[in-house]
């Protein structure tokens, strides 16, 4: 099984709004956000991150 976890640290509020792309994502208060993303595999030794660090 493989998973992303993408935490988002954001000035402001946490809700979000779609651009007319359907693609660009921004809070709704269009204040500073950050988001970085980790990819996880589980396997049957045990977790493994596969984002290159």
């Amino acid at each position: 099984m493989v998973f992303t976890i993408e935490p988002m640290i954001t000035e402001g509020t946490y809700f979000i709004t779609l651009n007319s792309d359907d693609w660009t994502s921004r809070t709704m208060d269009n204040k500073l956000a950050a988001q970085y993303e980790h990819t996880i595999a589980i396997t049957a030794e045990g977790p493994q991150i596969l984002t290159a660090q």
